[in-house]
């Protein structure tokens, strides 16, 4: 982000002015008050919302001057998880999983094994045939982590992954991204969890009222809960 501001049609001020580079591997946290601005920060990335200025590129593709036609293949390289898990109720785990796969028409024995693979990495492999009713909130998010990364996406993003899960289970959940994170993927999370990015001392951004406040390697939360 080069300069980006989001002001939105009410005359809110969302972003002003924030300039941050993200590189290739990093790790983020992105913290803040509720209505600091965070989760503008993560719709522009997904270019749900566009900037009312400055410059924005994502894996190597300007955002701004993107045709809409454009905007499936920019996803195609992120991984996005979501605090209510958005899983389809009527698909097995592994057909919610593979749904993303079948987006992009992959072939069938790739899928199959792309599929297990993923399920295998979150722990879930033996969760297969179960539909989402049946599992814990904690494993409908490890559903969700498997069905955003199946596609080997660059970048990951998360907004408030733990916002609905108790501290045992955010830690599985967070152990299962810096995992992924050391594979080689880059993570970008808006989380409230203080415990979560005091222990884990990643990079950890702060805005607040639109602005980076805070640009910090090895940083802390810095909030009360």
């Amino acid at each position: 982000m080069n300069e980006v501001s989001k002001v939105y049609s009410n005359g809110s001020v969302a972003l002003a002015d924030v300039t941050v580079e993200i590189d290739k591997g990093d790790f983020i946290f992105v913290v803040g008050p509720s209505g600091a601005g965070k989760s503008t920060f993560i719709k522009l990335i997904l270019r749900e919302e566009l900037p009312s200025s400055g410059q924005l590129v994502v894996n190597g593709r300007n955002v701004v001057d993107m045709a809409d036609k454009e905007v499936p293949y920019l996803r195609r390289g992120l991984g996005i998880i979501f605090q209510d898990y958005r899983l389809l109720p009527n698909k097995t785990v592994y057909d919610n999983v593979a749904f993303a796969m079948q987006v992009i028409e992959a072939p069938r024995r790739e899928m199959l094994k792309r599929v297990n693979n993923v399920l295998e990495l979150v722990g879930l492999r033996d969760k297969a045939r179960t539909y989402p009713t049946e599992l814990s909130g904690g494993e409908q998010q490890r559903v969700a982590i498997a069905r955003a990364i199946v596609n080997k996406p660059a970048i990951v993003i998360a907004d408030e992954p733990t916002g609905n899960l108790d501290p045992e289970t955010s830690w599985g959940i967070v152990k299962v991204f810096d995992t992924i994170n050391k594979a080689g993927t880059t993570i970008v999370m808006a989380t409230h969890d203080k415990t979560v990015v005091d222990v884990m001392k990643k990079r950890v951004i702060a805005i607040e009222k639109g602005r980076i406040v805070r640009d910090e390697l090895k940083g802390v939360y810095g909030y009360e809960d």
